[in-house]
């Protein structure tokens, strides 16, 4: 493992030779040989499936998750899946997902998606990416996901075999013989076959593929964007970016004898690049607490009895996880930590300066995007830590501010000048990040700089600070406001845990900023102490919230960043029905839905017979449309 401590540190690891040269592994088959090759006996993945510091746990080694792997990459191909074929799996967390994944990966396109979105967009993913084979649970007690799949995969004609995932094996004691009795029907409302995953890998050699390897460069997985903007997109990603991502954990983060906590989703890229292709880089040990992590049942309450139970070196964690870890005792021997990496969304100041007092424990800072196939940049763990900022970029990771000059092009931003957040780095498939072609037009600077959509700053020693998403932007009268000013200053009050920061609509200024807020557990606030607050800590009037509400928890996506288009809708109910009512208009929204086109739409029902006129009269002064809500279906 290199060490490093300054920008020149990277750069000299970049001016060693080119990335071409660097001999990386050409196939994820090629990329897991060789971890098994070096470190075939040590163990590789763990997992648990309840959260206690003494419960059941699952331990493969290098060279028996290298066997696991090729046998579900050569099931996938005998289930017709070929390499540019894809294999989704809706998965919560499990070891069956860890092997679905490199497995296929290496016989094909491995497609990963958020069980937790809605059958119509899990559909809508199946559809857009083409899958042939979806990898999911056997219905299971206390979670809908295998109806939720069965509905998906209805409107998924591509879709040809469902291999279901049993949770059962997991459980010991009495659980495992009465959660079979009380397992809810398994739903069969598609005309895909059914088979067993487990009992279909047995099946399959575990010595060598029974197909020949490609050792040239391509697309090896498709991930859907997650984040705060609404509809998912599918971004491409190839074997080169993320063999890039586990190279730079194996040289600049992680050693063999690391062990990796790792509670995050493998459906999203922070679990799956920095952490998981890095263990297959390094050798180090990762473990995956729980199907939900971080979510799980007892996951915080046992978090610092796993970090000893496992003697834990590093913990992979994101700001939602980190405050919810703050409201808990450290009530274990965390001796052998070292360190925590953030990632997801930029780390609150105050919550830093929190944690670091709680555990002693420094948490490096880094950023990375779905569509860069993640990793872009990092606080040095030897060197100087900018608190707010997301560090110096990775060797072979050009990062550039660009302002758009309209006809002109771009324009580079000066030191601490904010801009766009402009990328270009092994991890970008240039000219073709997402499958929808028509989503690649204007998404490159220059042909090659991926535009994120992040705005942010490079300071005078080059590291990169994010400043907010340029889609988030409050405009207020044409006045551009960050919504990072409201939320980082909101978080400095004691008792507060997450702000969501959005503009909700005004008929003169088309935006107004407002604030949600939810409070840390046990802590107390009213609207007028965070008001009188926000006045104290916001410098820029324009910014100050014109309204602020305290919500029991804020929505949030399952890498725990702040949901905001449920917060827009939420504004944009409240602010229309505001409108409506004082107008005297009969008709109320009863719900707010998003169009591909149109963005937000708020849809309306009447309550009393009025014309539309009358509701155009009123509502035609915001932003976002309006209709009518569809009559419900009779049957």
């Amino acid at each position: 493992m290199t060490t490093f401590a300054t920008a020149a540190d990277l750069k000299a690891i970049e001016a060693e030779k080119p990335w071409a040269d660097r001999g990386q592994a050409r196939s994820m088959y090629e990329y897991l040989t060789r971890a098994k090759t070096a470190h075939g006996s040590r163990p590789a993945i763990s997992y648990q499936m309840l959260s206690g510091p003494e419960t059941k746990k699952l331990t493969l080694t290098w060279a028996e998750l290298h066997g696991q792997v090729t046998q579900a990459a050569n099931l996938f191909r005998s289930l017709g899946v070929g390499e540019k074929d894809v294999v989704a799996f809706i998965m919560p967390n499990a070891m069956e997902t860890a092997v679905t994944l490199l497995g296929g990966s290496v016989a094909g396109i491995v497609n990963p998606i958020n069980p937790l979105l809605e059958p119509e967009k899990i559909s809508a993913i199946l559809r857009e990416t083409g899958a042939k084979v979806v990898v999911t649970l056997k219905a299971f007690p206390k979670t809908d996901l295998a109806q939720k799949v069965a509905e998906a995969v209805k409107f998924a004609p591509n879709v040809k075999t469902v291999l279901e995932v049993d949770l059962v094996p997991y459980l010991s004691g009495l659980k495992k013989f009465i959660v079979p009795l009380i397992r809810p029907k398994n739903p069969t409302s598609h005309t895909a076959t059914v088979k067993d995953f487990r009992a279909e890998m047995a099946r399959m050699p575990a010595d060598k593929l029974t197909f020949t390897d490609t050792l040239e460069d391509r697309v090896a997985a498709y991930f859907h964007t997650g984040g705060t903007t609404g509809m998912p997109k599918v971004a491409q990603h190839k074997v080169s970016g993320m063999v890039y991502n586990g190279w730079l954990g194996a040289n600049l983060l992680f050693k063999p004898t690391d062990v990796v906590m790792c509670p995050l989703p493998l459906f999203h890229v922070f679990a799956c690049y920095p952490i998981l292709m890095s263990m297959i880089g390094s050798g180090a040990h990762v473990v995956f607490p729980t199907p939900q992590g971080y979510r799980g049942e007892g996951v915080f309450d046992n978090f610092w009895k796993l970090i000893e139970r496992y003697k834990v070196t590093y913990m992979i964690t994101v700001p939602t996880a980190l405050a919810a870890l703050m409201q808990r005792p450290v009530n274990a021997d965390i001796s052998s930590l070292r360190s925590a990496f953030s990632g997801s969304s930029p780390l609150p100041i105050e919550l830093y300066n929190r944690f670091k007092k709680e555990t002693g424990i420094e948490i490096v800072e880094g950023y990375g995007l779905t569509e860069a196939t993640c990793l872009v940049s990092i606080n040095p763990p030897d060197g100087a830590k900018k608190v707010g900022s997301v560090g110096l970029m990775f060797p072979y990771t050009h990062v550039r501010i660009l302002t758009s000059q309209g006809a002109i092009g771009f324009r580079e931003c000066a030191v601490d000048e904010v801009g766009e957040i402009c990328i270009s780095n092994p991890g970008v498939f240039e000219g073709s990040t997402y499958t929808e072609a028509d989503k690649n037009k204007e998404l490159f600077a220059e042909g090659r700089f991926l535009r994120t959509g992040d705005l942010g700053r490079l300071d005078a020693d080059g590291y990169l600070f994010i400043t907010g998403r340029a889609k988030d932007l409050i405009i207020r009268g044409g006045h551009n406001i960050d919504p990072a000013i409201i939320e980082e200053a909101l978080m400095g009050h004691e008792a507060v845990g997450f702000v969501g920061a959005i503009g909700q609509p005004d008929a003169h200024a088309g935006e107004l900023p407002c604030a949600y807020v939810e409070l840390v557990k046990g802590k107390t606030a009213t609207v007028d102490d965070l008001m009188a607050y926000a006045a104290q800590h916001i410098h820029e009037r324009a910014a100050l919230p014109k309204y602020l509400e305290v919500l029991p928890e804020l929505p949030k996506t399952a890498v725990g960043k702040v949901f905001k288009p449920d917060l827009r809708r939420m504004a944009i109910t409240r602010t229309y029905d505001a409108a409506l009512a004082e107008a005297g208009v009969p008709a109320r929204v009863v719900s707010v839905v998003e169009d591909k086109k149109r963005g937000l739409v708020a849809q309306l029902q009447k309550t009393a017979p009025v014309e539309d006129t009358a509701v155009a009269g009123v509502l035609g002064q915001f932003s976002n449309p309006w209709e009518w809500a569809p009559a419900p279906a009779t049957v």
